[in-house]
């Protein structure tokens, strides 16, 4: 592996650009990230690492989830759960330590409780998805040791289009799941005010992958007792999805701010792979209501020079249906507000303080109930500021919170995270900066880390909690340096993150008889493996290296090669891997671009994990070949097409995702195409 990682490192010497940079352009103007605090800074400025995905770049690369979209961004990769679920996995950290928000406010749904829980937010919809790293996290709130990913859509307007009538329409299908989804969004204004209408649908049939289903060698590692009678090749059982949903919005907006509201509506319904034991399939039955509310006052009084204020109510509702009977039903009824001030220079001091609230009421219901009833409070003050001192930019970042969680019939448990964060970046000259970002971060246990005890028919589990957990102390260091010049742009970030008291899910190596209703070494009945809560010291370190060469840039058109590279390793203090980690990823891109043509092929190199952590399966190695292509078609009537195509897996390698729960059972999908048009106007 040392081997491995000097090549890496050499090949891509002093890697990277912009980590938000298109692929294919490595002498695009900087893009200007537009932060929720409301401060506007270059991102090759920023001392944060920030990726950032908009326009033609966000078209394509959308997937049929957040984690499926932001796969192949350095250091992010997708814990899948079939083709229905995908949550972000950043530098190795997933659930609850990263933070996904919709338009700067929480989704508040429970994708963070469980891996087969699909996330709320639907990026076919998404308008831009920036992923946060570094002080300006402690916006959002304690313990995204991983980041934060907001992904915006516009549903409440902060500005009133130049038009009554715009909007854009989409179409998409791919092969791998026999997939159309269409979407559509309706957007205009007139004397102050504006309005956004959007709405999705999504069908996909069940997953076509490049060899069997179930490996079944792997999943008899990790239970003995498994007895697979039914193991597809080709093709993955159980993994059909549908969904469908859609916003309307509408804003009052002047020159002393804004007020506005919205709703939000997703349904969504999708299998969960089968273990091949022959046992009813189990499904998921998703429901999800959003209202939000934001306000604004530009300038209201000395020294502020904006105040936002934001709500959002969110109902959420899934039934885990086992061969189509109700088994589990999950709520959660949440209520999110925000207050920000961003002041006025105070000196050299620019920045956002305010104060956030979490409000929820969670329960599970049903025979197969595996947490309390729960009341979940949680309220925090934050403050990030940035100042520059010569040619050095610094930030710093606060937040302190008072949570409460309160179990029906069990005592109330009280945790304070405290968290802060720095960080500095040196602009040495035009071409070369220097960034260096300190983290300390608390976070507190979840419901589902504290009080899980029972059988998880969706993960093929006995979850168990542990009442008695810590927080979990994190510090993290952040170097990165970036290179820009006309024959080279390159960007490495490295990172050290040392965590007390880390909490994760281990399979113990026992059994759960179900028939007996025991705990076992050995079992013969109906089992299934054991995952309990366990807290322990952690490590985690690694690195993201990408670096783009110019190749030619002529009358012909402009050819970039792209070398990148990304690596996480976790392990216990005192011995041992933490489970489900990413395994050393590496590769190159071929990009060519000419007027409104682009296209490009990828090609990733991804190692065998054999890192896995205890009662665990190593996955293999693997080689992913993709290719896109699009064409924006000449403006007409005062609209715009934009044609783009995928191939993806060309190889149609089976690839066992590390970071997935269910990598013995559903791998990534094979070789497919995917074809789709937008039309703009």
């Amino acid at each position: 592996m040392n081997k491995k990682l000097t090549v890496i490192f050499l090949s891509t010497s002093a890697i990277a650009t912009n980590a938000h940079a298109a692929d294919n352009d490595a002498h695009k103007l900087e893009d200007i990230v537009v932060i929720s605090t409301g401060i506007k800074q270059s991102t090759a400025k920023s001392a944060k690492p920030v990726t950032v995905l908009t326009g033609d770049q966000l078209r394509m690369k959308t997937g049929t989830t957040i984690g499926d979209t932001l796969k192949n961004e350095l250091g992010i990769t997708s814990q899948s759960f079939g083709a229905g679920v995908g949550s972000p996995v950043i530098r190795g950290q997933s659930g609850p330590r990263v933070r996904v928000m919709q338009n700067s406010l929480g989704n508040n749904d429970v994708s963070s409780l469980s891996p087969d829980h699909a996330n709320g937010v639907e990026p076919i919809l998404a308008e831009r998805i920036e992923v946060l790293r570094g002080p300006s996290t402690l916006l959002y709130g304690n313990g995204a040791i991983g980041g934060v990913v907001n992904v915006i859509d516009n549903r409440i307007p902060e500005q009133v289009p130049d038009k009554l009538l715009g909007g854009a329409g989409e179409q998409r299908y791919d092969s791998a799941t026999n997939e159309t989804s269409s979407a559509v969004k309706l957007e205009g204004g007139k004397s102050g005010v504006a309005y956004h209408v959007d709405g999705f649908y999504r069908d996909q049939g069940n997953t076509h992958i490049g060899g069997s289903a179930i490996d079944e060698d792997a999943a008899r590692s990790i239970d003995s007792s498994l007895n697979i009678v039914n193991n597809p090749n080709g093709l993955i059982d159980n993994s059909k999805a549908r969904s469908r949903g859609g916003s309307v919005g509408i804003s009052k907006i002047g020159d002393a701010g804004l007020v506005g509201v919205s709703i939000n509506s997703l349904e969504k319904n999708y299998g969960i792979p089968p273990d091949g034991s022959g046992g009813a399939p189990v499904t998921i039955d998703l429901n999800q209501t959003k209202y939000d509310f934001k306000g604004q006052l530009n300038r209201p009084f000395a020294l502020a020079e904006k105040l936002r204020i934001k709500f959002g109510y969110t109902d959420y509702k899934h039934v885990e249906m086992d061969n189509g009977t109700p088994a589990t039903t999950f709520l959660n009824k949440s209520y999110e507000s925000r207050v920000e001030l961003e002041h006025k220079p105070i000196g050299l001091l620019n920045g956002v303080m305010g104060f956030q609230s979490v409000n929820s009421q969670f329960s599970a219901i049903g025979a197969e109930a595996l947490v309390p009833r729960t009341d979940l409070n949680s309220y925090g003050l934050f403050d990030v500021e940035s100042f520059k001192i010569g040619d050095v930019t610094y930030e710093l970042g606060a937040r302190g919170e008072w949570q409460t969680i309160t179990p029906e019939n069990g005592n109330s448990l009280t945790y304070k995270p405290l968290s802060g964060s720095a960080s500095a970046l040196w602009d040495i000259t035009d071409q070369h900066q220097v960034s260096l970002a300190f983290t300390h971060s608390q976070r507190a246990p979840q419901i589902q880390e504290l009080f899980s005890n029972g059988v998880h028919e969706a993960t093929h589990s006995y979850e168990l909690g542990n009442a008695g957990l810590n927080k979990e102390l994190s510090n993290n260091l952040d170097l990165g340096y970036r290179y820009n010049a006309d024959w080279m742009a390159a960007e490495l970030n490295l990172f050290h993150n040392w965590v007390n008291d880390y909490i994760y899910q281990q399979r113990t190596g026992s059994l759960f008889n179900e028939d007996a209703e025991a705990f076992e070494d050995v079992c013969s009945g109906t089992c299934i493996p054991v995952l309990e809560s366990r807290q322990a010291a952690a490590t985690f370190k690694g690195f993201e290296a990408k670096t783009v060469f110019p190749l030619m840039e002529n009358r012909y058109g402009a050819v970039d090669l792209t070398l990148f590279g990304d690596y996480t390793r976790g392990t216990f203090e005192q011995g041992g891997n933490v489970p489900r980690m990413p395994p050393l990823r590496y590769g190159l891109q071929l990009s060519y671009e000419k007027n409104d043509w682009s296209t490009n092929a990828r090609l990733t190199r991804g190692e065998a994990q054999n890192h896995a952590g205890e009662h665990d399966s190593n996955t293999p190695g693997y080689l992913l070949l993709d290719l896109g292509a699009q064409y924006r078609l000449a403006s007409f009537g005062g609209s715009e097409m934009l044609l783009f195509a995928k191939g993806k897996n060309m190889l149609n390698e089976n690839i066992r995702n590390s970071t997935s729960y269910l990598r013995n059972f559903a791998p990534e999908p094979g070789r497919s195409a995917e074809i789709g048009i937008r039309v703009s106007y």
